[in-house]
Order: C-alpha cells, then structure tokens, then sequence
C-alpha cells in the first residue's frame, strides 16, 4: 500500500534521523521525490540484484538485511530499527542491491528517488555530511562485527547483545528482565549461530545460574556476573 498525501510523507522525513534538521523548504523538495509505503511481515522490501533506485527509511516496524548462500542458508546482515536508513551506499555506487530486504512485522517505509537526493546534495551539502556520517557509522559497526565474529566465541557475543539491549546496565545489577524484541532464530543468524549452537549457549548460561529464560523474557540474575563472562 502506497501513501500519497504528501504532508504525511513530509512529516514522516522530518522526523526521520536524516532529515530532522532539515528546513521547511528541503523537506518539501524531497518530499516530491518520496513516497511512502507499507509492508505486511514477512514480505520483501527489495531483493539481492534488484537495482536500486533511492534509498529507505524505516519509520515504524522492523526489516532485516540478508545474505543468502548457494545451499539455502541465510544470513542476517544487519536489522533496521524506526528512524534507521538502507540502501545508500548502492545508490551512490550505482550498483545492485547485494543483499535482500524482508519485514519482521508490519513496516511503514519512505523510498527516496535517487533524482531528488542528488539534486538536493548539489543544492545542500548539509544533508550530505548527515549522510557521509550515516555510512561513517554503518561501516564502524560492520568492523566491530568482524571483530567479534573473529575474535569472540558464540557465548561471549549472545552476552554482549545482551547488554546492548539494557539502558544504564550498570546502574543495575539483581533480577533484571530483558525482553527479546526478535525471535531467537533471528537472533543466531545475526550473531552468526547455528539456532543448535545458540541453544547450547542458552543452556550453558542458564546451568551457571548467568541468566533465565522464559520465552522471549531473559532475567539476568546477577549482571556484575554475567559481565565477567563477556571476557572468557
């Protein structure tokens, strides 16, 4: 379903982390090259080889990023949250997408025309220093996940997504709950698990009294703890 009315598309863009500063005049420029949609969970964004046209924005929902190997196995690249962008670097390169867009649950998604985008980049470079930062960050965090994938067993990056799920963590310490706000098959393809391999770590954490686990609800006993075993 595609939604036309354009002072919705504009309010959309100026809430949005690209464009919250944007003047009145911009976001009207780029709201002519934007629309905005949605998509029912489950179903693709767009898929690996497709050409890329623009770029999105999530506004509500989630969307995973994908890899998918000759034998059928997929891989989760990256999972955008509300207010996160896609699809930049390919649309500056020029090239097809290289990996697949799918919804986690129900998306409200904006599409920026890759016409409106360089015109407004040569009109404004403002907007391109919020982009360029945008990329800076994603290609930060893709060599932390190297990192961890290189030099991190399984246990120790389940911990660590533990904590990132956590505000102030250590302002607390006993019994706190974290709520998984994706199912745990998502979660082992994101931390480059076998969904076997993750539940042996469930269980291994879960033995040591580390933490307890009732459905998507993980209570953290002791997080002084849990923290030590970030670093075994």
């Amino acid at each position: 379903m595609i939604i036309t009315h354009e002072c919705i598309i504009q309010e959309h863009l100026k809430n949005s982390n690209l464009f919250n500063e944007a003047s009145n005049d911009q976001i009207s420029i780029i709201a002519k090259g934007t629309k905005a949609f949605q998509r029912a969970k489950g179903k693709p964004i767009f898929n690996r080889g497709d050409p890329c046209t623009g770029y999105h924005i999530l506004v509500s929902g989630l969307v995973k990023l994908t890899c998918t190997s000759a034998q059928g196995t997929e891989k989760i690249v990256k999972l955008i949250r509300q207010g996160q962008s896609f699809g930049e670097a390919m649309m500056f390169i020029d090239k097809p997408y290289i990996v697949s867009a799918h919804a986690l649950s129900h998306c409200l998604l904006l599409h920026i025309s890759k016409s409106v985008v360089a015109t407004e980049l040569e009109r404004d470079f403002s907007i391109m220093r919020k982009m360029l930062a945008s990329l800076a960050s994603r290609t930060h965090q893709l060599l932390l996940d190297i990192e961890s994938y290189s030099l991190s067993n399984g246990r120790q990056r389940f911990i660590e997504h533990l904590f990132e799920q956590l505000e102030n963590p250590y302002k607390q310490n006993k019994d706190i709950q974290v709520v998984l706000s994706i199912n745990k098959k998502v979660i082992a393809s994101r931390l480059s698990l076998t969904q076997e391999h993750f539940s042996r770590i469930l269980h291994e954490l879960s033995d040591l009294d580390l933490i307890r686990v009732d459905g998507r609800i993980v209570t953290i006993p002791d997080l002084k703890r849990l923290n030590q075993h970030r670093y075994e």
